[in-house]
């Protein structure tokens, strides 16, 4: 995404002559006991703490917060954090929020965080004893009118961020509940939900037969049922699901975790790349360095960085049949302005493929290059790699005003830095206030997987490869970027904030498909209205409407639309019982 110099020079000017107003002071809630704490007292301490899903309101507000100049030790490209990690980034920022005059709108979000994290803060500056809680009870009401899309990896999603919930035409719902234990260095965090969602017509033998052999060049008649295409007829569903669910050991600065886990690896708001939450979470191992690490030095170049790893197995494979998949980052801080990372994701392994075992996995994990046909259809296949590169930055003279970000990936390439023609890219702008009007914001993102180096791939290319013809999916969908294969698209969030917790927010988002990939292309516009309200102090009110019209003449023939209404209500217990 280019910006264009006047622009940006007449925004500062205007910024300058017309300076923003101030509210008057909130009514702030009472520090703990000790803090802000003493100037170079940041310290991670031994204990465990659980994450917080990438979902939470948490990440939206230290998003804003950090693009107002503050929280410089939140990495937006690596996703989810703590509750302690939280609270640590707050302690890096107490001083400077707390001091400076003219900054209510970042003290206001910065006390409603803190608010948040406060009984985890308590439980380490007090005897360590097991906390339970009961996190929150929800229950999410949602009515579609019309007939939605629900398949990510060819004809689109209606749908998108949501977990790979199931949704059809007629009344879904989605009721749950999340508790968290903590004890000393360890953690447990656990969410699951009871899941509904209509029976549904789903595609016709014929449509779920060429994209099957076609798109995808896996034989339908040895495989014939298949998560990624929704044949029909779909029946009602009525599960039980994990959500989330894992145990985590803290140890000099990493949590080592075992289960279910959220991931989001990029700074996009919309989309992540490589991995959000647009499908279901998978079972994993992880070893993920929560606080930012200083290496005498070599910090001097790179600033402070943080990294993650993790390996699982992906679900709803058929071709071949439950390969696994690992993942590496490394993000870097080299200054408070400035943050970048790189990926690299492998998929390797499957039934009548190649074994999952230590040796298997080391090939993959040192795999650096192409390798023949004959390589890729052997035993020894190293697996389907894709590379990631990712940048925040603050930009100068409106450092508190503007960030710049971008989500970019390659296959078959260490990094879509050296191969520019072959990446996706999934540019965005954020604009955290307005001139005069502080609780307005502005978040504006692109999406194109359809590369120079992918027009005549006919969709075999980026989230597709020649062994992995299922690509980056989980039970389905994508596990990265809803934009899906060879598409382009955008979002836009125009958002008025009444309190850190509580929003009025339009949205719009649109997906096109190549008519290369899919014939006759594919065509979503989205538009939105989103609404967060507290009607209690413990009590959360979500409603949300959304129109979408479509077109994928492969699937229906001419404009199509839904609509969609969704009432979510959140009972947080805890925080009845928390001191003001």
């Amino acid at each position: 995404m280019r910006l264009n110099l006047a622009v940006l020079c007449a925004v500062a000017i205007l910024c300058e002559l017309r300076p923003a107003a101030h509210a008057q002071q909130a009514n702030l809630p009472s520090l703990p006991s000790g803090w802000p704490p003493e100037a170079g007292r940041v310290t991670a301490g031994p204990d465990g703490s659980s994450y917080v899903p990438v979902d939470n309101w948490i990440y939206a507000a230290l998003d804003r917060l950090q693009a107002l100049g503050y929280v410089d030790s939140a990495y937006l490209g690596l996703r989810p954090w703590t509750r302690l990690s939280i609270a640590h980034m707050l302690e890096r920022s107490a001083d400077r929020i707390t001091s400076e005059k003219n900054n209510d709108t970042a003290r206001t979000i910065y006390f409603a965080v803190l608010r948040e994290v406060r009984p985890d803060i308590d439980r380490v500056t007090s005897l360590r004893r097991p906390r339970v809680e009961l996190d929150s009870v929800y229950t999410v009401m949602r009515g579609i009118g019309g007939l939605p899309l629900r398949d990510s990896y060819h004809l689109g999603q209606s749908i998108v961020d949501d977990y790979g919930r199931p949704y059809e035409n007629g009344f879904n719902n989605y009721s749950g509940f999340s508790a968290r234990a903590e004890l000393g260095r360890f953690s447990l965090y656990w969410r699951g939900e009871f899941q509904h969602a209509p029976s549904a017509a789903g595609y016709s033998p014929a449509l779920a037969a060429y994209l099957s052999n076609t798109i995808d060049g896996i034989p339908f008649a040895t495989n014939p049922q298949q998560e990624t295409i929704p044949e029909g007829p779909i029946a009602e569903a009525d599960d039980m699901r994990v959500m989330e669910a894992n145990l985590s050991f803290h140890l000099l600065g990493h949590e080592i975790s075992f289960g279910k886990d959220d991931h989001w690896l990029g700074p996009d708001a919309g989309a992540s790349m490589l991995w959000s939450d647009n499908a279901e979470d998978i079972y994993d191992f992880e070893i993920n360095r929560v606080e930012p690490l200083d290496i005498p030095l070599l910090s001097r170049l790179t600033g402070p960085f943080r990294y993650d790893f993790f390996v699982g197995s992906l679900k709803g494979h058929t071709d071949p049949n439950s390969p696994w998949v690992h993942m590496e980052k490394i993000s870097f801080k080299p200054t408070r302005n400035l943050e970048f990372g790189f990926d690299r994701m492998t998929i390797w392994g499957g039934k009548n493929h190649e074994p999952i075992t230590l040796h298997t996995f080391l090939r993959s994990f040192f795999s650096f290059q192409n390798v023949s046909p004959a390589v890729k259809n052997s035993p020894e296949d190293p697996g389907y790699r894709v590379g990631t590169f990712d940048f925040t930055y603050r930009l100068p003279f409106l450092r508190n005003w503007v960030t710049l970000y971008t989500d970019s990936l390659v296959h078959d390439d260490v990094s879509p830095i050296s191969a520019p023609r072959r990446s996706g890219v999934h540019p965005g702008i954020y604009l955290a206030r307005f001139p005069g009007m502080e609780k307005l914001d502005l978040r504006v993102e692109g999406a194109n997987t359809d590369t120079p180096s992918s027009s005549g791939a006919y969709g075999q290319f980026l989230y597709w490869e020649t062994i992995q013809r299922q690509g980056p999916t989980n039970q389905g969908f994508l596990v990265g970027d809803w934009v899906g294969r060879q598409g382009k698209g955008g979002q836009a969030w125009l958002t008025y904030h009444l309190s850190p917790r509580e929003l009025v927010q339009l949205q719009y988002r649109r997906a096109k498909a190549a008519s290369v990939f899919i014939p006759g292309g594919t065509t979503q516009n989205d538009f939105g209205l989103l609404v967060a309200k507290r009607v209690l102090r413990d009590v959360e009110m979500r409603g949300c409407v959304q129109y979408e019209r479509w077109k994928a003449p492969l699937y229906q023939p001419g404009a199509q639309s839904d609509t969609t209404l969704a009432v979510q209500v959140t009972w947080f217990p805890f925080e009845r019982e928390q001191v003001h």
